[in-house]
């Protein structure tokens, strides 16, 4: 026997013992200006700053609440793609790669499609997150964007696009470039129906899908200060070797340029997207089940 565990009283963990319930992410900062803003307060305000305006990217499951009315949906499944086709590897597997931004953002691609009511009209929405890969077009997000499009058709509905991307994903190689013309061609059907395709440009959207999809809408918004172009504009400045104007490429410049139609507020987005589908439709769009 220890004779130590009779004559020394125990410690007092509950006292002495270093325990702290409170959560490390209740604040967040603005990255443009720093400001700390209340995790709860951030998510009222649909992520954006209420300091200096910040507009922060936001997932899928977040965009749709916020333009959906009274935030209710219904999740569109996508079919399955191949997984990993070519075995590619760079400093880590692409499978690997894969799991991580699933475990991430709770998704299983970047690409997320829903049904709903905007204004009380039916509407689709597909939602590239960047937050899953940088929001890259590959097999599964084409194959997203076409389910998107499909839907649509067979609802009779317009189709809102949100678009946030760093381009195609390099680790499917040419499968990656092949769902520019697929997502090109499902919005050519969609014109041909008569059916509004509005594209909702964020921070950033560039590369191949400012190549196909991200610029084929009949109506292009962009949130404020949103990125949006091909190539960045570093890499602009990198080879023609001048100075780039102040704002280039970013949505304010791109609507004084006649490259966007307007730039609307997040917090007024989900109402102007209800007046522009009255619009467009012209009473065409079969009204939501009350």
């Amino acid at each position: 026997m220890n004779w130590i565990k009779n004559f020394v009283r125990p410690r007092f963990p509950s006292v002495f013992r270093e325990h702290d319930d409170t959560p490390d992410n209740l604040w967040d900062a603005c990255k443009k200006c720093g400001e700390m803003i209340f995790h709860r307060d951030l998510k009222t305000l649909q992520k954006v700053c209420p300091g200096c305006d910040h507009h922060m990217r936001i997932g899928a499951s977040e965009r749709f609440e916020a333009l959906f009315d009274q935030g209710s949906f219904e999740r569109i499944d996508v079919p399955d793609v191949p997984h990993d086709p070519l075995k590619f590897k760079d400093q880590k597997k692409y499978a690997e790669r894969l799991k991580d931004a699933r475990s991430k953002t709770g998704d299983k691609d970047a690409v997320q499609v829903a049904k709903g009511a905007i204004g009380g009209q039916t509407s689709i929405i597909a939602v590239q997150d960047f937050h899953f890969m940088g929001g890259s077009l590959g097999m599964a997000a084409g194959e997203a964007v076409v389910t998107a499009g499909q839907a649509a058709l067979e609802n009779n509905a317009p189709l809102i696009m949100v678009a946030a991307a760093g381009g195609a994903r390099m680790q499917e190689g040419i499968l990656s470039l092949m769902q520019m013309p697929r997502t090109t061609v499902i919005v050519q059907q969609l014109r041909e129906q008569g059916l509004p395709y509005i594209v909702l440009l964020t921070d950033p959207t560039t590369g191949g899908v400012t190549a196909s999809y991200g610029m084929l809408g009949d109506v292009h918004i962009a949130e404020p200060g949103a990125l949006i172009g091909f190539a960045g504009p570093r890499v602009i400045q990198d080879t023609i070797k001048e100075k780039l104007p102040e704002g280039f490429q970013r949505a304010e410049y791109l609507l004084e340029h006649g490259m966007v139609d307007m730039v609307v507020h997040r917090h007024k987005m989900a109402e102007k997207l209800a007046n522009l589908l009255d619009l467009l439709m012209g009473g065409k769009v079969p009204q939501a089940a009350e």
